[in-house]
């Protein structure tokens, strides 16, 4: 058993590692042997790792999904007295990865979403992490526009809903009637969140001006008139 659990450390080191070079020069520039070197361990034993360079990219990604929900579930138990579109708010602006402390994860995410056009292992590990949120998302919209959508969050979108603090989108007020198409609202915000990801990341939007989009989005959606959804 000691030996497994020195086994799955050793994996995390070198993901990390991975997670830093990648911030630093993009995937393209993560080698086995700086791999090895950033995480202090021999070749060797990153080869024992991971067969191939694939494999070790894919345990990254992994690495980092499960990093951004184990922070997004903290935050959730740490505040769970919202309303479901306080925490679809919140939802979607911690996917977007806006705030400072996020920046360096917001690269490393965007480096394995570009791999992953060259890479059916790594989009298909992408594919799975979306169709997560997109339902976690599409709970959330559909309580939040249900007749208790202002009040604290219950059922299937407490338990789906992250949360977020600092500048995150306020719970803005609406009339709580239900867009046409609850799926199609949490895949619109996944899409708007993953867009200002990138746009602050080269900097045509400040994270203050991404919150602002994100904001006004979120407001149009329980503002407007039954008739125009």
């Amino acid at each position: 058993m000691p030996r497994q659990v020195d086994h799955e450390s050793r994996r995390r080191i070198v993901a990390e590692a991975v997670c830093a070079l990648a911030d630093e020069r993009g995937l393209e520039g993560v080698t086995l042997r700086d791999v090895a070197a950033r995480a202090e361990v021999s070749m060797g034993a990153v080869q024992r790792c991971f067969r191939t360079k694939e494999e070790m990219l894919l345990f990254a990604l992994t690495h980092v999904g499960d990093r951004i929900t184990e922070r997004v579930r903290t935050r959730l138990v740490a505040g769970p007295a919202q309303s479901a579109r306080t925490a679809l708010g919140h939802a979607t602006a911690e996917v977007a990865l806006l705030r400072e402390e996020h920046r360096a994860e917001a690269r490393v995410w965007l480096a394995f979403v570009a791999q992953a056009v060259v890479s059916e292992p790594l989009a298909r590990a992408l594919r799975a992490d979306y169709a997560d949120l997109e339902g976690a998302f599409t709970r959330l919209v559909a309580e939040a526009c249900g007749p208790g959508g202002e009040e604290p969050a219950t059922g299937a979108a407490a338990a789906a809903g992250p949360t977020g603090d600092g500048a995150s989108p306020a719970d803005p007020a609406g009339d709580g009637a239900s867009p046409a198409d609850p799926r199609t609202t949490a895949r619109t915000l996944l899409a708007l969140a993953d867009g200002l990801t990138a746009h602050v990341l080269i900097g045509h939007l400040t994270p203050r001006q991404a919150q602002d989009v994100l904001h006004t989005h979120l407001a149009a959606l329980w503002e407007r008139p039954p008739a125009a959804r």
